[in-house]
């Protein structure tokens, strides 16, 4: 098949998984301290702050047409007021050495970690978050005008708005509701960044990026899904009214009963993340987000799956664009595919889950591409398989 024009074909990685040494942030702080529920430390991560030029190559290099990465905003303000001039050029570094390469840069201005400074004074539900999050994003003019033509500007608000009750209860019985009041603020974020990034930067495209996951109602329970639904994506994705995409970050799926519990399911095969290897899960994620933002385009910013076997990290992913495949047919309107992730990376608080299309030596920082980055990098002549 012929893809649509300018679709985007590219893989994403996080800041904060892949450069190492975020001394600045709030998960540095939790990670180090005694006794830290954070089972296993970042660290140096995969020292992609160093090895972005290899990264590059790489994603160049197997037939990619775009990189979506992500910005630390406590590199770039590591102390309250005070912007690194370093970082920003290290950036503006990135984007130009993407642009070199033939990549149109995605970027991600927040990937769920925070300056400690600003953690400390209240994180998102401070009364100046807005003020101090704008602050950041236009100390980023440099980089923004380096080439950049999108932006995400949150990555994954929802599961932010869920981290106090993840880390109290886990992921008993589902997906926890988001905090109201962590939500509220987001939003507001949000919808704030956006004015402030197209008055300043006319003609970047903005959006944001959100964890749908593919839940399905058992018969009867239609109502029930929509009540879970609602607050843990569906009004994220509402918010997203106006901006040029939003982002659909999609892993797995699931049953619903009438009583708004997950259907558990013994016989299915999981993956290093205990998720259900569930392939078809990102075109049902797809045509829901698609009936809930209405006009807006949709990108999907990631979809992938952990797993030691490379073989079957292609199946998954060949399901998976099937399945999104056939959700475009049927009139969703996606304007582009972001595989997560190019690396094996540190997996907020694990080293074990194993998501990327080339491997790292964690003592090295050797990078050994795996047959799954070649294979997905061959397809963007033609973009998701028939």
């Amino acid at each position: 098949m012929t893809r649509t024009p300018g679709f985007l074909w590219g893989v994403a990685t996080g800041a904060h998984q892949t450069e190492g040494g975020n001394v600045a942030s709030d998960w540095w702080y939790r990670e180090n301290q005694p006794g830290s529920p954070v089972a296993e430390r970042c660290g140096d991560a995969v020292d992609s702050y160093h090895r972005w030029p290899e990264d590059l190559d790489l994603v160049a290099g197997a037939g990619f047409t775009d990189y979506r990465f992500g910005l630390e905003w406590s590199r770039v303000e590591p102390a309250d007021g005070f912007v690194s001039r370093a970082a920003v050029a290290h950036y503006r570094r990135i984007v130009e050495g993407a642009r070199e390469r033939g990549l149109r840069p995605l970027l991600t201005l927040h990937h769920f970690t925070l300056p400690l400074w600003f953690a400390a004074g209240g994180g998102w539900l401070r009364p100046d978050a807005a003020e101090r999050f704008l602050r950041y994003v236009d100390a980023l003019a440099p980089v923004l005008e380096a080439g950049v033509e999108r932006v995400e500007t949150i990555n994954e608000p929802n599961i932010v708005a869920m981290f106090p009750k993840l880390a109290a209860g886990g992921l008993a019985g589902g997906l926890p509701e988001p905090d109201q009041a962590t939500t509220d603020a987001m939003i507001a974020v949000h919808r704030a960044a956006v004015a402030r990034l197209r008055a300043n930067h006319p003609g970047l495209r903005v959006g944001w990026g959100i964890s749908v996951q593919d839940y399905q109602a058992e018969p009867g329970a239609e109502a029930a899904l929509e009540a879970y639904a609602e607050p843990r994506d569906q009004v994220f994705l509402r918010a997203g009214a106006g901006d040029d995409f939003v982002g659909i970050q999609t892993y797995t799926g699931g049953r619903l009963r009438a009583d708004g519990t997950p259907v558990e399911n013994p016989s299915a095969e999981r993956t290093q993340t205990g998720w259900e290897f569930t392939p078809g899960a990102l075109g049902g994620a797809v045509r829901r987000a698609a009936r809930v933002v209405g006009g807006v385009p949709l990108i999907v910013t990631e979809n992938g799956v952990a797993t030691a076997d490379d073989a079957r990290r292609i199946e998954y992913t060949t399901g998976a664009l099937e399945s999104l495949r056939a959700a475009m047919d049927d009139g969703a309107d996606v304007r582009g595919y972001f595989h997560w992730s190019l690396l094996d990376n540190w997996e907020w608080g694990h080293w074990g889950p194993t998501f990327g299309l080339v491997a790292v030596d964690r003592a090295t920082f050797a990078r050994t591409p795996k047959p799954s980055l070649a294979w997905l990098g061959s397809l963007a002549p033609s973009g998701v398989p028939a």
